[in-house]
Protein backbone atom coordinates (compact mmCIF):
# COMPACT_ATOMS: atom_id res chain seq x y z
CA UNK A 1 0.00 0.00 0.00
CA UNK A 2 0.63 3.49 -1.11
CA UNK A 3 -0.22 5.02 2.64
CA UNK A 4 2.69 3.06 4.75
CA UNK A 5 5.65 5.40 5.26
CA UNK A 6 3.56 8.31 4.74
CA UNK A 7 3.87 9.79 8.55
CA UNK A 8 7.72 9.42 7.87
CA UNK A 9 7.30 11.40 5.25
CA UNK A 10 5.47 13.84 7.02
CA UNK A 11 7.31 14.23 10.44
CA UNK A 12 10.62 14.63 8.01
CA UNK A 13 8.56 17.61 6.64
CA UNK A 14 7.34 19.30 9.55
CA UNK A 15 10.67 18.87 10.85
CA UNK A 16 12.62 20.33 8.31
CA UNK A 17 10.20 23.25 7.53
CA UNK A 18 10.53 24.07 11.09
CA UNK A 19 14.10 23.92 11.10
CA UNK A 20 14.28 26.26 8.33
CA UNK A 21 12.22 28.71 9.74
CA UNK A 22 14.11 29.12 12.67
CA UNK A 23 17.46 29.24 10.68
CA UNK A 24 15.56 32.44 8.90
CA UNK A 25 14.69 33.68 11.95
CA UNK A 26 18.51 33.31 13.35
CA UNK A 27 19.94 34.67 10.18
CA UNK A 28 17.03 37.50 9.89
CA UNK A 29 15.62 36.65 6.82
CA UNK A 30 11.87 36.76 6.59
CA UNK A 31 12.32 32.99 4.79
CA UNK A 32 12.29 29.54 5.58
CA UNK A 33 15.97 28.48 4.95
CA UNK A 34 17.11 25.01 3.68
CA UNK A 35 13.69 23.56 5.11
CA UNK A 36 13.17 21.41 2.20
CA UNK A 37 16.71 20.66 2.26
CA UNK A 38 16.80 19.16 5.60
CA UNK A 39 13.44 17.76 5.24
CA UNK A 40 15.06 15.28 2.50
CA UNK A 41 18.34 14.68 4.55
CA UNK A 42 16.30 13.43 7.40
CA UNK A 43 14.26 11.18 5.41
CA UNK A 44 17.23 9.69 3.77
CA UNK A 45 19.16 9.32 7.51
CA UNK A 46 15.86 7.75 8.83
CA UNK A 47 14.92 5.42 6.08
CA UNK A 48 18.05 4.37 6.17
CA UNK A 49 18.24 4.02 9.84
CA UNK A 50 15.07 2.21 9.90
CA UNK A 51 16.10 0.14 7.16
CA UNK A 52 19.07 -1.21 8.96
CA UNK A 53 17.42 -1.54 12.93
CA UNK A 54 14.06 -3.49 11.23
CA UNK A 55 11.22 -1.06 12.07
CA UNK A 56 10.87 0.26 8.85
CA UNK A 57 9.70 -3.41 6.73
CA UNK A 58 9.23 -3.55 3.05
CA UNK A 59 5.44 -2.00 2.25
CA UNK A 60 6.95 1.22 4.24
CA UNK A 61 10.08 1.34 2.45
CA UNK A 62 7.81 0.99 -0.96
CA UNK A 63 5.46 4.04 0.52
CA UNK A 64 8.88 6.14 1.20
CA UNK A 65 9.93 5.20 -2.20
CA UNK A 66 6.55 5.99 -4.10
CA UNK A 67 6.33 9.33 -1.95
CA UNK A 68 9.33 10.43 -2.66
CA UNK A 69 9.26 10.08 -6.39
CA UNK A 70 6.04 12.21 -6.04
CA UNK A 71 7.45 14.75 -3.84
CA UNK A 72 10.56 15.11 -4.36
CA UNK A 73 11.13 16.63 -8.32
CA UNK A 74 7.90 18.59 -7.76
CA UNK A 75 9.43 20.58 -4.36
CA UNK A 76 12.92 20.92 -6.15
CA UNK A 77 11.27 22.21 -9.14
CA UNK A 78 9.30 24.79 -7.52
CA UNK A 79 12.17 25.71 -5.05
CA UNK A 80 14.19 26.18 -8.12
CA UNK A 81 12.06 28.54 -9.49
CA UNK A 82 11.68 30.65 -6.69
CA UNK A 83 14.90 31.17 -5.96
CA UNK A 84 16.12 31.54 -9.63
CA UNK A 85 13.39 34.42 -9.05
CA UNK A 86 14.60 36.04 -5.77
CA UNK A 87 18.12 35.80 -7.12
CA UNK A 88 17.27 37.98 -10.20
CA UNK A 89 15.90 40.34 -8.33
CA UNK A 90 18.25 39.97 -5.42
CA UNK A 91 21.71 41.22 -7.29
CA UNK A 92 24.47 39.59 -9.12
CA UNK A 93 26.04 38.37 -5.64
CA UNK A 94 23.28 35.83 -5.35
CA UNK A 95 23.97 35.13 -9.07
CA UNK A 96 27.27 34.69 -9.07
CA UNK A 97 26.66 32.10 -5.85
CA UNK A 98 24.27 30.28 -7.49
CA UNK A 99 26.46 29.59 -10.54
CA UNK A 100 29.41 28.89 -8.12
CA UNK A 101 27.33 25.87 -6.35
CA UNK A 102 26.93 24.51 -9.41
CA UNK A 103 30.09 24.47 -10.95
CA UNK A 104 31.32 23.35 -7.37
CA UNK A 105 28.99 20.53 -7.50
CA UNK A 106 29.74 18.97 -10.66
CA UNK A 107 33.47 19.17 -9.68
CA UNK A 108 33.14 16.99 -6.72
CA UNK A 109 31.05 14.45 -8.85
CA UNK A 110 34.56 12.58 -9.36
CA UNK A 111 36.12 12.96 -6.15
CA UNK A 112 33.01 11.47 -4.58
CA UNK A 113 32.69 8.64 -7.28
CA UNK A 114 36.06 7.83 -6.58
CA UNK A 115 35.00 7.51 -2.78
CA UNK A 116 31.64 5.04 -3.68
CA UNK A 117 33.30 3.01 -6.16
Amino acid sequence: MIIYGVALLAFCFLTGNYVGDILGALLGVKANVGGVGFAMLLLIVLTNKGIDAGWLDKKGQEGIAFWSAMYIPIVVAMSSIQDVVAALHGGTVAVLGGILGVVLGFAFIPILRKFGA
